[in-house]
């Protein structure tokens, strides 16, 4: 298990930048970056955020693949998509984010948060590197109202299909002290969630920090998977349990 740094907290940065409201802003959103950067940040987003219609697709299509670490062709970004530290943003060919989403890469280290190709993020979603990189595979498709929050990272396999709703919840909170509130105490992690390739995870799936969910594997909707999955089973359940095996 490894414990995560309370620096890494938007509440401790929020606390720390009441003395500079402009520096702690450049910190959640670009991070350490020089001025030029923080503006065609502040300006792409901005101006060209909002716009709604194949004229704003066409524009962030066009502009935005200059705030990424790297990017392929075919980017498609819907309106309102909020991206906080894209420098440590891969994303690959033909990648659609669809509107209201959040992709954030803060605390993904070098290793960064990577959308392969093919990858669908559909409206509404939250994509959060708190302490720990994130990768999706190629062709995955994570549906409306997800969230990822990474904290020992996060990685899908190839073409996972996730339903609308789910949740994977990567860290816990420290809660031995009684007279202390639990947000006060640290949080740690068991390790990364992995999610093997070809599987499916059926709507409102909640997915717990360290868990291992293997290749082609089936969860029911509305399930809590706190355990491993083994490869090829189909499990449902709070908690999830193994009902058989595909054949």
């Amino acid at each position: 298990m490894a414990d995560k740094e309370k620096k890494v907290s938007i509440r401790e940065r929020l606390h720390e930048g009441r003395h500079s409201p402009l520096k702690t802003y450049i910190q959640l959103t670009v991070g350490d970056v020089g001025f030029f950067r923080f503006a065609l940040y502040e300006f792409l987003t901005c101006i060209l955020g909002p716009i709604p219609g194949g004229i704003g697709f066409y524009l962030r299509k066009k502009f935005y693949p200059l705030l990424f670490r790297k990017t392929g062709k075919g980017l498609i970004i819907g309106r309102n998509v909020v991206v906080r530290h894209p420098d440590k943003i891969e994303v690959g060919n033909n990648v659609t984010i669809d509107d209201n989403c959040l992709i954030d890469g803060r605390g993904s280290g070098d290793a960064g948060v990577i959308l392969e190709d093919n990858v669908m993020i559909n409206r509404n979603c939250t994509i959060q590197a708190k302490a720990g990189p994130i990768r999706l595979g190629k062709r995955t498709s994570l549906g409306s109202n997800s969230a990822i929050v990474s904290m020992g990272g996060v990685e899908f396999g190839e073409a996972v299909l996730v339903a609308g709703g789910c949740s994977f919840s990567a860290g816990l909170y420290n809660f031995d002290e009684i007279d202390v509130a639990v947000m006060d105490q640290g949080s740690y992690s068991k390790g990364p969630i992995f999610i093997g390739k070809n599987s499916w995870l059926g709507t409102g799936v909640i997915v717990l920090d360290g868990v291992n969910i293997g290749t082609a594997a089936i969860i029911g909707a509305a399930s809590v998977v706190n355990k491993d999955i083994p490869p090829n089973a189909i499990a449902f359940g709070i908690p999830a349990k193994v009902k058989k095996f595909r054949e």
